[in-house]
């Protein structure tokens, strides 16, 4: 037997139970983790309110790194004694779990595990947001909503690198000190600013290529009016809530805009993809140009306390649940 987090119905924190289960050995293809850290995101709650559903009882968690125990038939990508790391694999918030192989990927000796379990999802989601949704390039100036994030702080340094000059939106001006300090050149604070407005004046009137958003409905209408003509709508998250369904004649109205919905398992579905994403992160990481904030650490136990400080906005970075 071992710990877990587990949810049997959907609902508010209360609902994530410390749980005993069982974990048995690997089959054709799988390893058995021993893990040691697994990372917060916000798809965790969705996946706990029932916003995304989940098959149930389920164990929370898509992000996590430790050490392979065992593996099975004809597994060659990792080895027992690994150190490894993942993304996109539900079933992080354990102390041990068996998970396809071919999703883990080896861990850089410069790179320690709570660094590790708390950047795969949000800096690989980075990786496919500005290498390959929308390619940035130097000279290009961009938005992207909730700087302050884990997510946000990773694409102001890494954007930054890339040459754009990058635009950020924060709910206060804690946040904003500490989106400046992570790569952007222009932080609005949208409680108290109209981005919009702020980003028309930044671009001299002309309108951004793309806007990364991840707040969903408070802030998806707006961002459209920020972007010029045949820019990129790029909505990755909601977490003020789902975007209201819209009529397609509004991307024409606006300026033959693009739109997508893109999400990190499509960018991520192969073997392939996996190392070419995570390879790329740890790059940034070990040469220094990606620094990984790790900024709140819960016990896994107390998982429940780490969904509400997340949800009221209490926490900025990465957040990681120690093993």
């Amino acid at each position: 037997m071992t710990k877990a987090i587990r949810i049997h119905k959907t609902g508010g924190p209360d609902v994530l139970q410390w749980d005993d289960i069982s974990v048995g050995k690997p089959g054709k293809g799988e390893a058995l983790v021993r893990q040691t850290a697994a990372g917060l995101n916000y798809i965790d709650t969705y996946q706990r309110s029932g916003l995304y559903p989940v098959p149930l009882p389920t164990v929370l968690g898509s992000e996590g790194a430790g050490v392979v125990e065992a593996v099975g038939e004809g597994v060659t990508d990792v080895k027992v004694g690994d150190r490894v790391a993942y993304h996109s694999a539900l079933g992080a918030y354990a102390e041990h779990r068996i998970m396809p192989a071919w999703l883990l990927v080896q861990v850089p000796a410069e790179i320690d595990d709570k660094t590790a379990a708390s950047m795969m999802l949000k800096g690989c989601t980075v990786q496919y947001l500005l290498k390959r949704t929308y390619p940035v390039k130097k000279g290009d100036t961009i938005l992207f909503h909730a700087a302050a994030g884990g997510v946000g702080l990773i694409a102001g340094q890494w954007a930054k690198h890339l040459g754009a000059t990058v635009i950020g939106t924060v709910g206060s001006e804690e946040k904003a000190k500490l989106a400046r300090q992570n790569g952007y050149d222009h932080v609005i604070n949208y409680s108290t600013e109209d981005f919009v407005a702020r980003v028309k004046e930044i671009t001299g009137g002309k309108g951004l290529p793309v806007v990364y958003d991840s707040v969903g409905k408070d802030t998806f209408l707006k961002s459209l009016d920020c972007l010029q003509r045949r820019g990129m709508m790029v909505t990755f998250g909601q977490s003020s809530g789902a975007v209201e369904p819209i009529q397609t004649g509004l991307l024409s109205a606006k300026g033959s805009l693009y739109m997508t919905r893109p999400t990190l398992g499509h960018y991520t579905a192969n073997r392939a993809e996996v190392l070419e994403t995570a390879n790329d992160l740890f790059d940034v990481v070990k040469r220094g140009i990606v620094k990984i904030s790790v900024n709140q650490t819960y016990a896994l136990k107390d998982a429940a306390q780490a969904h509400r400080d997340l949800e009221s906005r209490k926490t900025t970075g990465t957040t990681v649940l120690t093993i």
